[in-house]
């Protein structure tokens, strides 16, 4: 089966309008009143870059385009990027967060690497070089984790002149290890003093610093860590990510609901990036126990996903199923259907290595 019969954009073109994709969702309907976000645009111009690059056609070139254009508006006069738009696409914010920083730039590096037409390529490297000095400045841990996962697509991607980029991914990844040698404890592990949200992106970097850097700590940090995070959230052989409702600080209880599917998304993936890592067999059952989260192997034993529409619910409450479809929930879901159609080969046993991983 191709992979453009088995995973359905319905959805994601529904909440999309001529501006860009749409925050929130009523259901299943577009909920204008919420905007939109740079950082929801940055995650569908990442998918629709990997998917053009796959199977080429021009509806996936408008919707690259759409999403790509929206990126180059939300360009700041310092260099970085808004993050909020509302419906009426007045700018909400002087400057976008951190961690929108790492999104577009994330996304950024997809187009840079998809052989997308010359203007397309041309675009996306000027805006990676226009937001350098604002990602040098980053000080959000995940901000950082994108940056160095960016750097890491591109040079798996022989993308050339990567050396500005590299030295600001260098730098995102020993700050990223000094804050692990910083708060880690024998009972805990990890990069900071709780568990909050996104957790899996910070071990994910790891694993790429150390496939690029590999005379540095950083292979020992990202194994150690993914495996303390691994064992955090398994529940009697569940995924069960950690709860937004309080989070999970060391030493305290943590929050089982409500469960987010970006954390199901980012924790697949960087159970690819360790099985790439460590050429072991057990990431890849984490892969499919995180990816089963959304097609109703979880706490609740509820599906969460209709994947005749590509849509998915905005995450597990206590009380059930949260059903409205919002845009980082759905395209969270759609990453990692992609994830999985890239890695068949490496699930049904052939210990080859995914281009999809990088």
């Amino acid at each position: 089966m191709k992979l453009h019969d088995a995973l359905s954009l319905e959805h994601l073109d529904r909440m999309t309008d001529s501006t860009g994709l749409i925050q929130h969702a009523i259901y299943s309907l577009p909920r204008r009143e919420s905007g939109y976000t740079t950082d929801d645009n940055a995650r569908a111009l990442r998918l629709c870059a990997r998917l053009w690059r796959q199977h080429p056609d021009e509806r996936m070139l408008g919707r690259v385009s759409c999403y790509l254009s929206f990126l180059e508006h939300a360009r700041t006069a310092q260099g970085g990027f808004h993050n909020f738009m509302s419906y009426d696409r007045r700018w909400l914010d002087a400057e976008g967060c951190g961690d929108c920083q790492g999104q577009a730039v994330r996304a950024l590096a997809e187009v840079l690497a998809s052989g997308l037409p010359e203007d397309y390529l041309s675009l996306a490297r000027e805006m990676i070089d226009d937001v350098l000095p604002a990602l040098a400045n980053l000080r959000s841990l995940r901000a950082q984790a994108y940056v160095v996962l960016a750097w890491g697509h591109l040079a798996a991607s022989s993308v050339k002149d990567l050396e500005p980029l590299e030295g600001v991914a260098w730098s995102a990844a020993g700050r990223l290890a000094e804050s692990f040698q910083r708060c880690k404890r024998r009972d805990w592990p990890w990069f900071e003093s709780r568990l909050t949200y996104a957790n899996a992106v910070l071990p994910h970097a790891m694993f790429i610093a150390a496939r690029r850097w590999p005379t540095e700590s950083f292979a020992e940090i990202a194994e150690t860590s993914f495996a303390f995070l691994d064992r955090e959230t398994t529940l009697n052989d569940v995924y069960s990510p950690v709860g937004n409702h309080g989070w999970y600080s060391r030493g305290e209880e943590r929050a089982i609901y409500d469960q987010q599917p970006v954390e199901a998304a980012v924790m697949a993936d960087a159970a690819l990036a360790a099985f790439e890592a460590l050429d072991d067999a057990a990431q890849l059952g984490v892969f499919r126990r995180t990816r089963e989260w959304f097609h109703g192997r979880n706490t609740l034993s509820q599906t969460l996903v209709n994947s005749g529409k590509g849509a998915c619910c905005d995450g597990l409450l206590s009380s059930g199923v949260n059903r409205n479809q919002g845009a980082e929930s759905t395209l969270a879901f759609l990453w990692t259907e992609l994830q999985f159609h890239d890695a068949q080969h490496l699930l049904s046993g052939d210990q080859g290595h995914s281009a999809a991983i990088a």
